[in-house]
């Protein structure tokens, strides 16, 4: 086992905090790996097997708010206001995608996010997060503090990459994030998988990274199906509507998300 196995793949310690078994944080400090488009496509999947999901907005960027069918410009309160201590309640807005997706979307404000409060977002969930069969927390590309509210507020951490030489640099960062906050605000956080995204028909290159994927987390950490790259997903971002929307022509899109959606509910819910 590598250093770094070692570090991603360590047994949380207990905690009694069971409000958080259902918040899963959706992390990556490397932009463009694709977390949006798998925490919608998880989104997608929970609504359309009946459950209820909440996605919580933490990039600044706001895609997967807009995405969801709201412009982040006219939010009147989002996932920074929460984070300023305001009840969930007053920042949880209806998606327009379905009565099973709830949204904290994002804001401007989150830009201006104040350092050194980490269980805020933690705080803000207790009281809501049981109406939810799960939390899906949508993180910025950094390591930084949203990411670091993100994981103080969740029991699991699901990690997205591309099987790129550029796709798997900074998970050693990564770890040492989850192994920070895991010390220093949440002893039963876990890092429960790893989602392969944009995989495509044929690449050896990718192979060889999904091997090398496999020796830093551990086989058994990275969750299958894989992604496979496919333009209805892309798409389905510029169409704002989930994937489940297109039917027969993103079949194995809808296939994989139902898969990785199966997993995430039964994560939680152990």
């Amino acid at each position: 086992m590598s250093p770094d196995e070692h570090r991603v793949t360590r047994s949380p310690r207990p905690a009694g905090h069971g409000v958080m078994q259902r918040t899963l944080a959706i992390i990556n400090q490397k932009g463009g790996v694709g977390k949006t488009t798998v925490t919608l496509g998880l989104a997608s999947a929970a609504a359309e097997s009946g459950a209820r999901v909440l996605v919580v907005d933490l990039d600044p960027q706001g895609s997967s708010t807009w995405v969801l069918g709201i412009d982040p410009a006219t939010v009147g309160r989002g996932s920074a206001d929460a984070l300023r201590g305001e009840p969930a309640d007053r920042a949880i807005v209806a998606s327009a995608w379905s009565a099973g997706v709830d949204l904290m979307p994002a804001t401007p404000a989150l830009q201006r996010f104040e350092r050194g409060k980490a269980k805020r977002l933690r705080k803000a969930l207790a009281s809501v997060v049981d109406r939810y069969a799960a939390v899906l927390v949508d993180c910025p590309p950094s390591n930084a503090d949203l990411t670091v509210n993100a994981l103080t507020a969740a029991r699991h951490a699901l990690v997205v990459v591309e099987p790129s030489t550029l796709g798997l640099r900074g998970l050693g960062a990564l770890a040492d994030t989850v192994d920070r906050v895991w010390d220093d605000h949440n002893p039963a956080l876990e890092l429960s998988g790893v989602v392969v995204n944009r995989v495509p028909a044929i690449s050896a290159e990718a192979d060889r990274r999904i091997e090398e994927l496999a020796l830093i987390v551990g086989a058994s950490a990275i969750w299958t199906p894989f992604v496979a790259q496919r333009v209805v997903l892309n798409q389905a971002v510029g169409d704002r509507l989930p994937i489940h929307a297109y039917g027969s022509r993103a079949a194995d899109s809808i296939e994989t998300f139902d898969a990785l959606w199966a997993r995430v509910a039964e994560t939680v819910a152990a």
